[in-house]
């Protein structure tokens, strides 16, 4: 598998101009490392201006895709050191694997808190669109997110409203994807074990309990609901466990297929590797992507 330092990820726009509604925004997007005594390449994205998606396509490719939603509280998009390597344990399994940074609330876009899910629709209309000519099943795209990632990403996966204007033949492709997974996943809002950090940047402060309930990927499952995967530390002081608990319930209520791996210890960021081989969650996940076409 590439490790972090590799060759640098490549990203190209998923707006054929500039992002929906930005009028007002002014500041200049950055790159910032994430920690002052890290690697160089251990990065997180501020004030995303251009909404883009790297790509790295499998050896032995599978028929699917997955899109990858990193995390960062919605504050920026935290890439990382492990971008590539991410993308890669996925093509690994034969997955064209996809890495979104996408725009954040916090910034004035007209679409305010469905900015993000803006373009998480757009980037899956595009693997849609190049389905064919990557030899990808239409119907076999799926959707994982991490932390406030994981509320991105099953924003994706419960809405299929329209979140924006088409403007070009790619926004023709549906929406919906075959499968979800959500990793320490920011649910709830509004409510005990909310993160306050992901719902002030999203709603801003105090919202409105309508408006927290709105924001909540637990109070969107229904029966048409994917099928969901959930892997939440119980000792995670970041995001507490009752968010992944609570979109367990809500597909349990919905009776949607549902799979949580909740380990006693772990904490917040786990990711796909432990102690230098694929962490335990990510052959539970694989195979529940399988069971249900992914």
């Amino acid at each position: 598998m590439a490790q972090p330092g590799s060759a640098p990820l490549t990203y190209r726009p998923i707006w054929p101009g500039a992002a929906p509604g930005g009028e007002r925004v002014t500041e200049a997007e950055q790159e910032i490392p994430r920690s002052p005594t890290g690697p160089k390449d251990d990065t997180a994205f501020l004030h995303v201006r251009t909404p883009t998606m790297a790509h790295i396509a499998p050896a032995n490719p599978n028929g699917a895709a997955i899109l990858l939603v990193p995390g960062g509280g919605y504050l920026r998009v935290a890439i990382g050191n492990g971008g590539r390597a991410l993308l890669q344990f996925f093509a690994d399994q034969g997955y064209h694997a996809y890495l979104l940074k996408y725009r954040l609330p916090g910034d004035p876009w007209a679409a305010g808190p469905d900015a993000p899910l803006q373009d998480a629709q757009r980037a899956l209309r595009l693997i849609k669109a190049e389905a064919k000519a990557n030899a990808i099943a239409i119907d076999r795209i799926g959707v994982m997110g991490f932390s406030a990632g994981g509320h991105l990403a099953a924003m994706l996966a419960y809405r299929s409203d329209e979140t924006y204007c088409p403007v070009d033949a790619v926004d023709a492709q549906p929406l919906g994807i075959r499968v979800a997974g959500l990793l320490y996943p920011v649910a709830l809002m509004g409510a005990p074990g909310t993160h306050k950090g992901s719902q002030d940047q999203l709603l801003g402060k105090d919202p409105t309990p309508e408006k927290a309930l709105r924001a909540r990927t637990d109070a969107r499952i229904n029966a048409a609901s994917p099928p969901t995967f959930i892997a939440h530390a119980i000792d995670d002081r970041v995001v507490s466990v009752d968010n992944g608990l609570a979109l367990l319930a809500a597909l349990r209520r919905a009776k949607r297929p549902a799979e949580a791996y909740l380990p006693e210890i772990g904490g917040h960021g786990f990711g796909v590797m432990l102690d230098g081989q694929p962490a335990p969650w990510t052959s539970l996940f694989f195979a529940f992507a399988k069971r249900h076409g992914l």
